[in-house]
């Protein structure tokens, strides 16, 4: 009888000790190493064996001039936001993989996307519901597909067996952490398996050229469960964020072999699934019956898409000694240097002032375009008046108080103009040799933070 051959790994980073440890050297986790039965794999066996050439196919090496490239159309999956997250659509071949807190809406999101492909055979895996939930879930969606396949089962072995009596044009697997191989003796979830079970999928979605879409649970801070290595191992990783007790949800790209990793979509969770919202910039500002003071609007950049955001601040006297300095969804650091500006350039005493900063809509940005608008919103609560609902800002502040140019500003102004804004504020460094008599919106250039103040008020 063989030994069984055991060592010890960290639930938290993926990081091999050969005995165990209270405290992990990789990422500092305690009581994190928990010991798992492995086995070496034999060549001969092969978890997902393809049947297309029973010759092993010898590498050798190419010269980069003389490969063969195509470009391979993609397959568009119906659902706008996903296909610009993704780069444009699904690739043949890809391996991706989307996590997000529980409730989020992860498995919804497949599963529509599963019903709107009818014209492709989906075979959806689900290793957390049966047959009967997931019918329930999808009578509430509006797609019907007769080309929807459903197996509820976690064995990795026997799910490639039915894929390959289905041969399905799109595989989605739901979750990685519930499969678990019988080639590991380890429970389901832990890292053997989990990295074993995408090693399998990957060879699969490799050799025959099908997408596979993987479902992750995330932990307690928010990353993806299991070993770091499954993100490293997969083509794209997607982040599904947003409040589960508020109706929008945000899927982020964090990694893309295929395109940018700059792209957001929006949607929002209705009774019959999640609808796609086209133009994010109408929810992210507040229908407002009056003005407010502390109020403004900056344009900003998420990818290739433009969004006018709303900004709110609360600058009031500090009544408990030492002074304040909050903001969600903004750069803290990077409020607390606009403050420094606003103080030793523009002569703001705010030193015993309490500051709140608040991105409206849930959402979190790092673009520097918006530190206009910032000290705009900053100044308005200060003052104690509001800004007219018709002027926008896209600029960048430097620390001497200029208004320094931002990327891509054609982009901001156009989409100012469509929502119906009268005035941008930008900076003038931004819009040498730009015809700006063709917007439909009167293009203010900027240089210094004094000016401003002088023109609002």
């Amino acid at each position: 009888m063989a030994k069984i051959k055991t060592s010890f790994f960290c639930q938290n980073c993926g990081a091999q000790s050969p005995k165990w440890q209270g405290k992990c050297p990789s990422c500092g986790q305690w009581n994190t190493f928990v010991e798992e039965i492995i086995q070496k794999e034999e060549p001969s066996r092969g978890q997902w064996k393809s049947t297309a050439s029973p010759s092993k196919k010898v590498s050798k090496p190419q010269k980069i001039s003389e490969i063969r490239y195509e470009e391979q159309s993609r397959i568009t999956t119906g659902d706008a936001e996903l296909d610009r997250v993704l780069g444009g659509g699904l690739v043949a071949g890809s391996l991706i993989l989307i996590g997000g807190e529980p409730g989020i809406g992860k498995s919804t999101l497949l599963l529509q996307i599963a019903l709107m492909l009818s014209k492709l055979k989906v075979l959806y895996v689900s290793g957390e519901e049966s047959e009967n939930q997931i019918k329930m879930r999808a009578e509430r969606m509006r797609f019907q597909s007769d080309q929807c396949f459903v197996l509820s089962e976690t064995n990795t072995q026997q799910v490639f067996q039915q894929v390959e009596i289905l041969q399905p044009d799109l595989l989605i697997i739901d979750s990685i952490q519930t499969m678990h191989s019988q080639y590991v003796e380890s429970a389901a979830g832990s890292v053997s398996q989990v990295r074993e079970c995408t090693a399998e999928v990957m060879k699969f979605a490799k050799e025959t050229g099908t997408p596979v879409f993987l479902i992750g649970h995330i932990t307690k801070d928010g990353a993806i469960a299991g070993p770091k290595v499954l993100e490293h191992m997969v083509d794209t990783v997607l982040q599904f964020e947003g409040d589960r007790h508020l109706s929008y949800r945000i899927l982020r790209t964090s990694k893309n072999r295929f395109g940018s990793t700059n792209e957001l979509g929006i949607y929002e969770m209705q009774a019959e699934g999640l609808k796609q919202v086209l133009n994010p910039s109408e929810i992210l500002m507040t229908q407002r019956e009056e003005l407010l003071n502390g109020v403004a609007i900056g344009a900003m950049l998420e990818g290739n898409r433009p969004l006018l955001i709303e900004i709110q601040s609360l600058v009031s006297p500090a009544t408990y000694g030492t002074p304040q300095r909050s903001s969600t969804g903004h750069d803290a650091k990077r409020l607390n240097m606009l403050l420094a500006v606003l103080e030793k350039r523009g002569g703001m005493r705010l030193g015993q002032q309490d500051v709140f900063l608040n991105i409206a809509g849930g959402l979190r940005v790092d673009d520097p375009g918006l530190d206009l608008a910032v000290c705009a919103s900053l100044l308005s609560s200060y003052e104690d008046t509001p800004i007219p609902s018709h002027i926008c800002f896209a600029g960048e502040v430097g620390l001497g108080g200029e208004i320094r140019a931002v990327n891509r500003v054609e982009s901001r102004i156009s989409e100012a103009a469509k929502l119906g804004f009268k005035q941008i504020m930008v900076s003038k460094y931004a819009i040498k040799g730009l015809d700006t008599g063709k917007f439909a919106i009167e293009v203010k250039p900027l240089g210094k933070l004094e000016e401003m103040y002088k023109g609002i008020f």
